[in-house]
């Protein structure tokens, strides 16, 4: 069994634009955010969707529908929500400012700023920190956060049949981190960009990235 998948991460935020931590928190894609979900529509407008899945939060499923909404075949697709493929959760740090959140996780290994923890610790090891940082111990860490991307790909994979294409839509960190895993040679160091687009091959037992972060029209 192999289904195909275009993983798209939403439209630009507000909280995005104001260099917010945004996570399970949410908030309305900003007129670019609208303007990304529609060109990646754009980019997949010839794509013959059989589904299409997004995580719960509202920014997903706005940028699902307005992927959708471009495509021919676009108001046939069933569409679910599903809480497992939501961003990482930052605990106490949701909604604060970025730069401020990295500086309090960092202090831990002597790092204060988001490029040095991650090029120095990688993704799962910062999930750590942020995790032992929050205050609350609410936040994720790599474990939660793998164990819960797992039953996603596992609900996929039982909404779904051999040789079928489907739409994702998701988050940065989240889609980043399914590249670092399964297609490390093809992670450059940064988040997925609003509206970029992301293709899988999903098998039983394992996940293939054919490209990642892609904003062109060559999908």
């Amino acid at each position: 069994m192999a289904v195909t998948a275009y993983l798209v991460r939403h439209g630009q935020t507000y909280l995005n634009l104001y260099n917010k931590v945004q996570g399970w928190i949410d908030s309305p894609l900003t007129e670019k955010g609208i303007q990304d979900a529609k060109n990646a529509g754009e980019r997949l407008a010839k794509v013959d969707f059989d589904a299409a899945f997004t995580s719960d939060s509202g920014r997903a499923i706005q940028t699902g529908q307005e992927i959708l909404k471009k495509n021919p075949n676009g108001i046939n697709v069933i569409s679910y929500q599903y809480p497992e493929l939501r961003e990482q959760f930052h605990g106490y740090f949701e909604g604060e400012n970025l730069e401020q959140m990295w500086q309090f996780v960092g202090e831990q290994v002597k790092i204060t700023d988001e490029a040095g923890v991650l090029n120095n610790f990688g993704l799962e090891r910062a999930r750590d920190l942020i995790a032992k940082a929050d205050l609350y111990g609410n936040a994720e860490d790599n474990q939660a956060f793998w164990e819960r991307l797992d039953r996603g790909f596992d609900r996929i994979r039982e909404n779904t049949k051999d040789g079928e294409v489907i739409l994702i839509v998701s988050h940065g960190m989240t889609i980043r981190s399914i590249v670092d895993r399964y297609a490390p040679e093809l992670d450059l160091g940064e988040a997925a960009k609003n509206g970029s687009i992301t293709k899988l091959e999903i098998e039983p037992d394992t996940v293939k990235v054919e490209y990642f972060n892609k904003l062109d029209s060559n999908v």
